[in-house]
């Protein structure tokens, strides 16, 4: 589907988008048009996502000339989705803290001493009530948050997330849950219950991984995403920009998502927010530390738009740092979600009434759940 504003801006620049409108590259001359068009120009030409793009590839287009990359995202998004659409979903935390892992940004690790003590997991009541005040507010997906490592033993508490995602969808909600990892049985379990979408994070490019988690590995949840998709669930998959990783880390974070098949349905990106306690905020308070500039987030967003035209890319945890114009050029350069409401799993989180009147301000309208055509 093309619209009239992506045809519009076809005829405006045709020096800078002629390429937009070529006609699908068959995968039989695939790599040869690659290399005689340019990775941007390629991109922007195809008819069906790639699920095969190099480094080499992602870097070039990662480097265009910021002004260019951003308008190329927006066109990207204005061929493949409504543009006057947003998807708003919250988020709720339904078991805090008492985490196995080690990771070096989580406020919920129990190897961080962030103050932050182990509850345990709410009732079906509780999830039933947050989630009407959501969808009273406008929103149409609605996300659970466990923090385990895994749901290895934990029949119970499947029985009655089980529950939670059921009664959910049945308030014409879409749900997302995030427990750890699960085994493609778990994975069943879940999809037979109803759920939409399963949210495991990459976190960051393969070749940082290490620096920042050593109790999961990174192929760990790449199986976690594979036993997901091959249960019929929708894979919510992204990461964390800020955790002291290089540029090269950002095109090899988009590298991992942009080579599954499929790709993810949506990519939450969330700016880290450094959390007294945790041993990442203790790297970044080091004045020779790496500190991430918005133009990098701004980069990963149009990068990510372009090379996985169809994902919905969202705005996550540390939305609430960024100024309205920020977030603005956010959606310029092909963001289309946020997480709206009261909170994150421990961070703050931009509340129901700024996002109305923000989106109101910019024209744009919520996806109605179940209904969003993303083909």
């Amino acid at each position: 589907m093309m619209s009239t504003i992506y045809r519009h801006f076809s005829t405006a620049r045709p020096a800078l988008i002629k390429y937009a409108t070529n006609a699908a590259v068959k995968s039989t001359t695939a790599s040869s048009e690659a290399s005689a068009l340019g990775a941007l120009q390629y991109a922007l030409s195809l008819e069906e996502p790639s699920h095969s793009w190099t480094k080499s590839q992602l870097k070039e287009i990662y480097h265009t000339p910021l002004l260019e990359l951003t308008h190329a995202a927006q066109l990207q998004h204005r061929k493949w989705h409504d543009p006057s659409k947003v998807q708003l979903c919250t988020l709720m935390n339904i078991k805090s803290g008492g985490c196995s892992e080690d990771c070096k940004y989580c406020a919920q690790s129990s190897r961080n001493d962030t103050g932050l003590k182990a509850e345990k997991m709410v009732k079906v009541d509780e999830v039933i009530k947050e989630a009407e005040e959501a969808k009273r507010n406008g929103s149409t997906r609605f996300c659970l948050g466990a923090a385990w490592r895994d749901m290895k033993g934990r029949k119970s508490a499947m029985k009655r997330i089980q529950e939670m995602v059921t009664k959910v969808n049945d308030m014409g909600l879409e749900t997302c849950v995030t427990l750890g990892m699960v085994d493609q049985d778990q994975a069943k379990q879940l999809k037979e219950a109803g759920l939409t979408a399963y949210n495991h994070n990459i976190d960051t490019s393969r070749e940082h991984y290490s620096k920042v988690i050593t109790t999961r590995t990174y192929d760990d949840r790449l199986q976690t995403i594979k036993n997901v998709q091959e249960s019929g669930i929708k894979a919510c998959t992204g990461g964390i920009l800020g955790l002291g990783e290089s540029e090269d880390d950002h095109i090899g974070f988009v590298h991992t998502l942009s080579n599954m098949s499929p790709h993810p349905e949506s990519l939450p990106i969330n700016r880290l927010v450094a959390i007294k306690g945790t041993p990442m905020a203790e790297e970044l308070a080091d004045p020779k530390s790496k500190k991430l500039q918005f133009d990098e987030i701004l980069r990963t967003i149009a990068t990510a738009r372009i090379v996985m035209p169809k994902a919905i890319i969202r705005l996550a945890a540390g939305r609430y740092t960024m100024k309205e114009t920020e977030q603005f050029v956010c959606f310029m350069a092909g963001c289309n979600s946020i997480f709206t409401g009261k909170k994150m799993l421990t961070t703050m989180c931009n509340g129901w009434d700024e996002d109305k009147a923000m989106l109101a301000k910019w024209g744009l309208q919520p996806m109605e759940a179940f209904k969003y055509d993303r083909s």
